[in-house]
């Protein structure tokens, strides 16, 4: 299926790096800790949550004082920072970028601290190549919820929800895009883990490069 694109909203964590956060200890040391101040029930699997949505569980039953939160954020930032350091890219995400760069509106949004991504993009060299990124100080919620795809279109209101199309690994990538009307991409995703969350990708690549498939490039650059 080829689409007549004028942007792209990517994800970063594996999408773009080859991330190293070990996200099943993020969300055990979140889960811990919102379990010790008492703020969610005992869940019977927290394999069916994310860091993001064992966070957001939290913040929904308004018992989440600021200092708190505060203490909160502090461990995905420790892992954020553990695991990022010198992540490289995914293969042929450069090559992919100074190919589509100046024709394409080029965006990324992340679950991440801004600074955390913005650290890791420029030590790979791939900052520039990008017309905005969404760090999760940006958002409203995070990923699941389509806040941060929500801040991307606001940032370009010339470009129409129809404009767009966005690509990442994960299900809350999906979730959140199909929740702002763009068309999912998956990338190298667990195809069974999709299908149960109810995701239906227009396609999952295997390499980054495929992406050139399902987009089809006006020859303008981007305005």
């Amino acid at each position: 299926m080829n689409r007549s694109v004028q942007g792209i909203i990517f994800d970063m964590d594996n999408t773009l790096l080859q991330s190293h956060i070990d996200f099943k200890a993020m969300r055990e040391e979140i889960y811990a800790f919102l379990r010790a101040h008492e703020l969610i029930p005992p869940l019977p699997s927290i394999e069916e949550h994310t860091s993001s949505t064992l966070i957001q569980t939290a913040i929904d039953t308004n018992n989440m004082t600021q200092a708190l939160l505060q203490e909160l954020w502090t461990i995905p930032a420790k892992h954020e920072y553990i695991g990022m350091r010198g992540a490289k890219l995914e293969p042929g995400v450069q090559a992919l970028l100074e190919e589509l760069a100046g024709q394409l509106r080029l965006t990324i949004v992340t679950n991440n601290s801004q600074a955390a991504a913005r650290l890791a993009l420029e030590e790979n060299g791939i900052w520039s190549y990008f017309d905005w990124v969404v760090g999760r100080e940006q958002m409203q919620q995070m990923k699941p919820s389509p806040s941060g795809f929500l801040e991307v279109l606001s940032r370009f209101p010339g470009l129409p929800v129809s404009a767009w199309v966005s690509v990442g690994d994960a299900w809350i990538d999906g979730i959140a895009s199909a929740a702002a009307g763009i068309p999912f991409i998956a990338y190298r995703g667990d195809s069974d883990l999709l299908h149960k969350k109810g995701v239906r990708p227009l396609a999952n690549m295997t390499h980054i490069r495929e992406l050139k498939t399902y987009i089809q490039l006006d020859g303008n650059a981007a305005e």
